[in-house]
């Protein structure tokens, strides 16, 4: 009987919990300062992770009847053209949540840093839309190719909110502006630190586009472009 690795089985199933946990959050169907080298990736603006919806069983959007600067108070910055877009999404997608998703976007932001810092590209690969993952992927294959290794804490979500929304033809566009705490080192082969510090924690501010046809009945809004701005 082939011996069992125990470590590795262990990891395996914290992973997969992982997996689960995080697809839930994000309404996804089963099948389906200094950036440095930790933003590398986030720099190229069109670049896909996969971000949390609103729920079939999310609260429905804020009344029509309300003006737009309180009908999206708080989920969005204050931009009529923000507010137009929302409302075009939300009229044609009525189980649009701009709470559930942002809280979800939330999420997919943390996830997909902390996929990004541990190289794990098959966790990349199932949030993210393939011209995303082929930037992201490179970073890594880079970074591994040099023979360094990444590590990093989402040490805060500060704020996040809706900069931009639209609806062309069938498909929604919505971009949030992230404001995050990040601690981040990168360590060559033999641990000295080329990158970032251990203790250091850094104020970043990142512009995501997550877009999803709203026709779909899949609920899966894909990271579509990706920008530091901080």
């Amino acid at each position: 009987m082939p011996e069992i690795d125990l470590p590795t089985v262990i990891f395996a199933i914290v992973a997969l919990f992982v997996a689960w946990k995080l697809r839930s959050v994000l309404g996804m169907r089963q099948d389906s300062d200094r950036p440095g080298e930790l933003m590398a990736p986030l720099r190229r603006a069109p670049g896909p992770a996969s971000a949390p919806v609103a729920q079939p069983d999310a609260a429905p959007s804020a009344p029509v009847s309300q003006p737009p600067a309180d009908r999206w108070k708080g989920v969005a910055e204050p931009n009529p053209g923000v507010w137009s877009g929302l409302d075009a999404i939300a009229s044609a997608d009525r189980s649009f949540s701009p709470e559930a998703f942002l809280s979800g976007a939330k999420v997919a932001y943390d996830m997909v840093v902390h996929a990004f810092a541990a190289g794990d590209s098959d966790a990349l690969k199932s949030l993210m839309a393939p011209e995303a993952f082929a930037n992201f992927e490179s970073a890594i294959h880079a970074r591994a190719d040099a023979g360094h290794t990444m590590s990093t804490t989402v040490v805060s979500i500060d704020n996040a909110t809706i900069a931009s929304a639209a609806l062309a033809g069938q498909t929604a566009r919505v971009s949030v502006r992230f404001a995050a705490k990040l601690a981040s080192v990168t360590r060559d082969a033999h641990g000295a630190v080329v990158d970032g510090a251990p203790n250091a924690v850094v104020d970043h501010i990142d512009l995501w586009t997550f877009a999803r046809d709203i026709r779909s009945r899949d609920p899966n809004w894909q990271l579509t472009a990706t920008e530091s701005e901080r």
